[in-house]
């Protein structure tokens, strides 16, 4: 390359590099200098998706008496006894005014210096939200706790003392007023038995809020919820292995760095997968269904076909979001915008895209920088300019199908065969919305393969080989999978 060509390469570089850290300046920073005025979801390579520190358990005394409900709320409480929810009861303890409107109190939820206190403020966002699901679904959990056919209906009514707090902290956040995935269910909501061990062993976690039995480590409520953290306490590597691969990419850089990038993504993708694996020992297939009342959403949902009330906020008209879902998770979505992985134009995609509002602000800005960045300096060409390179960048791409693999399977072996409720959580299709995405990104690995040529792939080694053999076998089996599930239940 000239001198004034290596420049330039060189200058975009340090444009990309500079793209990404205004929309991530903590990029580089020790999350234990940054300040609780900031999205406890603000991302660094050391914490990557998760929060800069341990989700507050305790709110301030002020929100005691919120405390002592979701103390109380759950099925089975964390001394073994029946809450409110085994009984039927919430509900009615709202309505007699148990939990007084403490919005004012949202207020003083600040830092030393005066600012609003995002730690906080997601810690009470994360109780509110908890309770705002199991009052509107309670109805929906006594009549599938009693075998009736059907969730029925929802309570159509959102109180002012619970609607008023979730929606003044959902907009200090900057997100939907309803269940969130890293806010609330999964990523804000655990903590440690132990403080010094930390995150390092799973069995040291535990849940801070729980609908059913998750109080219990050992619950499959626990597993499902504390199975992702596990996950994405590895996340920092996959930002950090995506800065690393902009970097190379947009410098023109050679073999050698773009590789260290890959190899990073796929040394800790591996982990995540083991990880994702143990969601079948810790949370049982057969107990999902009952703990997942609580965490269905508004939009598209049998049980509230006409939204929501929230008192004393929109004017009075209802009010419509997703639920809480995994698919919310920003780790496979990195990969899908650095990787350059093109998904199909249809309604599915744009669930898929109407998801990315109910990320954290700063996973919301990440990943579209990502996004435009690896399309402006051509990730994909770049990666793809070599046999050595290309056989990464399809080994990674083998990562984002496994993973979506496996999740399908969750999907069908917890959800489809146990149950004919047409809609995920998050309300896309139960059936069809997931194979939309794995689809799309076997037939990307298949087309990268097809794009070496015949006499350099047959140097490659064996393994990737068997690997492609086994994308067009799981193409072919997928479609066949899909259209049946989808002729059995008449969708």
């Amino acid at each position: 390359m000239s001198p004034y060509l290596t420049s330039l390469a060189s200058e975009e570089g340090e444009k990309i590099a500079k793209g990404l850290r205004h929309v991530a300046q903590h990029l580089d920073a020790d999350p234990t200098s940054l300040s609780t005025s900031l999205d406890p979801f603000t991302i660094t390579t050391s914490t990557g998706f998760m929060p800069l520190h341990t989700p507050i358990v305790d709110l301030p005394k002020a929100f005691d008496a919120l405390t002592k409900i979701l103390e109380e709320m759950p099925i089975v409480k964390e001394d073994g006894t029946p809450g409110l929810l085994a009984t039927y009861q919430l509900g009615p303890t709202i309505d007699y005014g148990a939990l007084p409107d403490l919005l004012p109190k949202i207020e003083e939820l600040q830092t030393v210096d005066g600012k609003p206190d995002l730690a906080l403020a997601t810690a009470a966002f994360r109780d509110y939200a908890f309770l705002a699901s199991a009052y509107l679904l309670e109805p929906c959990w006594e009549r599938w706790s009693k075998g009736l056919e059907g969730y029925g209906l929802g309570r159509a009514v959102l109180p002012r003392c619970i609607a008023g707090p979730l929606v003044k902290t959902a907009k200090l956040l900057d997100i939907p007023p309803f269940m969130s995935y890293a806010a609330a269910y999964t990523l804000y909501n655990y903590r440690f038995a132990n403080q010094s061990t930390g995150a390092s062993d799973y069995s040291n976690l535990r849940l801070v809020r729980a609908f059913e039995r998750g109080l219990d480590p050992t619950s499959s409520e626990a597993g499902f919820v504390l199975t992702h953290v596990d996950m994405v306490k590895h996340s920092g590597s996959l930002v950090k292995g995506a800065t690393q691969l902009l970097d190379a990419a947009a410098s023109n850089a050679g073999a050698e760095s773009t590789n260290d990038a890959f190899d990073l993504l796929l040394d800790t993708m591996r982990v995540v997968e083991e990880s994702m694996e143990s969601m079948w020992s810790h949370s049982k297939p057969k107990d999902y269904l009952s703990y997942r009342t609580f965490i269905f959403g508004i939009t598209n949902q049998s049980m509230f076909p006409e939204g929501v009330i929230y008192e004393g906020e929109n004017g009075g008209k209802p009010m419509s979001f997703r639920g809480e879902s995994g698919a919310n998770d920003s780790m496979i979505p990195l990969l899908d915008g650095l990787l350059q992985i093109p998904m199909p134009t249809n309604p599915l995609t744009e669930i898929l895209k109407d998801f990315r509002s109910y990320r954290p602000k700063p996973h919301r800005e990440f990943l579209a920088a990502v996004r435009e960045q690896a399309e402006e300096v051509g990730v994909r060409e770049h990666c793809c300019r070599d046999v050595d390179t290309t056989v990464r960048y399809l080994r990674l791409l083998e990562h984002v199908r496994s993973f979506r693999w496996r999740h399908w399977l969750f999907a069908r072996e917890y959800i489809i065969r146990r149950s004919t409720h047409p809609t995920a959580t998050g309300g896309s299709p139960i059936v069809t919305w997931l194979p939309n995405q794995l689809q799309a990104v076997m037939k990307l690995m298949t087309s990268t393969w097809e794009g070496i040529p015949a006499e350099q792939r047959s140097e490659v080694s064996k393994d990737v080989v068997e690997m492609m053999e086994n994308v067009v076998d799981q193409r072919d089996k997928l479609q066949k999978e899909v259209d049946r599930w989808c002729q059995e239940r008449g969708q």
